[in-house]
């Protein structure tokens, strides 16, 4: 399952965003040493809509992704601290930063003027500064072991921090740093928050929904979602909740006159799946149709982990057909008639959009 950080200044409409997202989907719980909520959103997929209808299972179960809120951190300059203490946050895939850019005198901004270039710029500042803490210290810790006695392992380490405290000292987040494999296997434990890939949220105003799709040029962040693992997805909280708010087919007639194609929610979470180069596959029977989630280039045996520990250990084939030819020839059996249905070996890559059944030994 992907996971999601919320984080967002005063105002910004976060919380609110959350609660859209997920409150209809699964209650929130408690997760952390601090007060944070975690909740569950689906991933739309009109194709496994598609093969619901085609199979018509006793359950049809989406894809989901997990987002996380903490609560109680006001301060413009301690929030991106307090996330070090919240498991949900250095767990994340991801940080999902919702930047205010709606204009209503009776929401005051703390900082007294709406800015998104200004809060973008602070918000990753503050991720830069916690990060920086992590590195020095852990880099101080260093230093005393190497004293005691020299470990090649303890010495690479510390190379690579010191390149990390040399980026951050010169306000470059760690995502835009360009590490081999091994290098940033050897940081993965740190949970560096500027290191995760970052979706920018642009709250907009109502009337700025014609412009929506230049959002981040009028925001002035052009150059900012430029950088390396950045995106930028533009929603309306306010028209957001007043679509939720409305049965599906007045929320779609409203959604249509608004010339919106599908939900801001939905984009959100499309955008998140895009930044981290997720894809889905499926599996389908009359008792379930699932859409599974796994990073872009997974191989099949791993893939088969997804659904079971059991199924990836005992894994013997994938047998593998395109969503569209079974979607055309209606049935499993036609497209292994057809030579639409593969034997694939456990170093496949699984490609978005296969249907697959795994063959493994119980």
């Amino acid at each position: 399952m992907l996971r999601a950080g919320l984080i967002g200044f005063p105002s910004s409409g976060k919380s609110a965003l959350f609660q859209l997202m997920t409150s209809a989907r699964e209650a929130p719980r408690a997760s952390g040493k601090q007060d944070a909520n975690v909740g569950v959103s689906r991933v739309p997929d009109d194709r496994l809509d598609q093969l619901t209808t085609l199979f018509n299972p006793r359950k049809h179960a989406p894809a989901t992704v997990e987002f996380a809120d903490i609560a109680g951190v006001s301060g413009m300059k301690t929030g991106a601290a307090a996330l070090l203490d919240v498991a949900a946050f250095r767990t994340a895939d991801a940080l999902l930063h919702v930047v205010r850019m709606f204009r209503d005198p009776a929401v005051p901004h703390p900082s007294g003027t709406i800015d998104p270039a200004r809060d973008v710029r602070t918000m990753e500042d503050e991720l830069i500064l916690a990060d920086l803490g992590v590195v020095e210290r852990r880099l101080e810790r260093l230093e005393r072991d190497l004293k005691k006695g020299q470990s090649a392992e303890l010495k690479k380490e510390q190379e690579i921090l010191l390149r990390c405290r040399t980026a951050l000292e010169e306000g470059q987040p760690l995502r835009a740093m360009q590490l081999p494999p091994d290098d940033a296997k050897r940081l993965r434990g740190f949970q560096f928050l500027s290191a995760k890939p970052l979706l920018l949220v642009l709250n907009l105003d109502e009337a700025d929904l014609p412009q929506a799709d230049q959002a981040a040029q009028l925001a002035g962040l052009e150059g900012f979602v430029a950088g390396a693992a950045t995106r930028a997805v533009p929603i309306c909280a306010k028209i957001e909740l007043e679509i939720a708010q409305l049965e599906p087919a007045d929320g779609a007639a409203f959604m249509v006159d608004l010339g919106l194609k599908e939900s801001g929610l939905d984009r959100v979470i499309r955008a998140a799946y895009d930044l981290l180069g997720y894809i889905s596959f499926f599996t389908v029977g009359e008792d379930e149709n699932r859409a599974w989630s796994i990073p872009r280039h997974t191989p099949a045996q791993l893939a088969a982990g997804e659904i079971h520990s059991d199924i990836q250990r005992g894994f013997i084939r994938a047998e593998v057909c395109r969503y569209d030819h079974l979607l055309s020839r209606r049935t499993i059996a036609a497209c292994r008639e057809h030579g639409e249905l593969r034997l694939e070996g456990k170093e496949y890559i699984v490609q978005d959009g296969d249907v697959i059944n795994f063959r493994h030994a119980t």
